[in-house]
């Protein structure tokens, strides 16, 4: 009996060990699976000491793998989403700049300018991704933070589309009802296309110098042009009362 045990732990402790102590057979099986091991392993200790590491290294790399698994989960965004690389110039920028520029310059919204790229740029023969769109709208444009419901991209489009007819009307009314002189029309084409530009920039679209005076001059001759028709409609004259220009008016 040990001292300060319990009496009863004591026995049982040992009488486990006279139980268990002498198995006869257990040292005779373990004699004959050393035998057996040496025999089969040869004189070479190498040998076993690489079968034992081979398992180990395929445990590792199997453990490196589900790890790998667990760590980096495939990831469910389109490949065409990934690699698109517009509105990188506003990263970090938030949504209420981007709306307060546009509202201070423009009728739309950065959201009806966010979604309008888009819609542009996900369009196939069937008509646009407005399903992608929406779904992958954070990932698409920085400053939005909200996926978006395929009717929800629909209507942002449609307000766009809407305001922009708006707008040219009212443009091109101005242009033709003879309230702006010709130098007055030069000016508005020029912020106009200063604001498009600007936007198309922070697009991530890239601009030439020759490209962006070759634009304006095309849109200052077109518009010029404009004027002159506008005002041999406004006249019966063949001879515009304000410049002069004589025009064919056909009847």
């Amino acid at each position: 009996m040990t001292e300060g045990a319990p009496p009863d732990e004591t026995d049982v402790e040992a009488t486990d060990e006279e139980s268990t102590g002498h198995q006869p057979d257990e040292p005779a099986a373990a004699e004959n699976g050393t035998d057996d091991n040496d025999s089969a392993a040869g004189s070479d200790p190498g040998d076993s000491a690489t079968e034992t590491a081979q398992p180990e290294s395929g445990s590792s790399e199997a453990a490196a793998t589900a790890s790998d698994e667990a760590t980096s989960p495939v990831s469910d965004v389109p490949a065409d989403v990934q690699k698109y690389d517009r509105f990188k110039k506003i990263e970090g920028g938030t949504y209420d700049r981007a709306n307060d520029f546009l509202r201070d310059r423009t009728y739309i919204t950065a959201r009806e300018w966010a979604i309008a790229r888009l819609c542009a740029d996900f369009r196939t023969e069937t008509g646009v991704e407005m399903t992608k769109i929406g779904e992958n709208l954070p990932e698409l444009v920085p400053f939005m933070t909200d996926t978006y419901t395929p009717q929800a991209v629909n209507q942002a489009r449609s307000a766009f589309e809407d305001k922009v007819r708006k707008a040219g009307a009212t443009f091109l009314y101005g242009a033709m009802c003879d309230f702006f002189t010709a130098e007055d029309l030069d000016d508005v084409m020029y912020e106009a296309t200063e604001v498009a530009k600007f936007l198309l920039e922070v697009e991530g679209v890239d601009l030439a110098v020759e490209d962006e005076m070759e634009a304006e001059d095309r849109i200052s001759s077109v518009m010029r042009e404009v004027r002159e028709q506008s005002a041999a409609l406004r006249h019966d004259e063949v001879c515009c009362p304000e410049c002069g220009n004589e025009f064919q008016v056909d009847e």
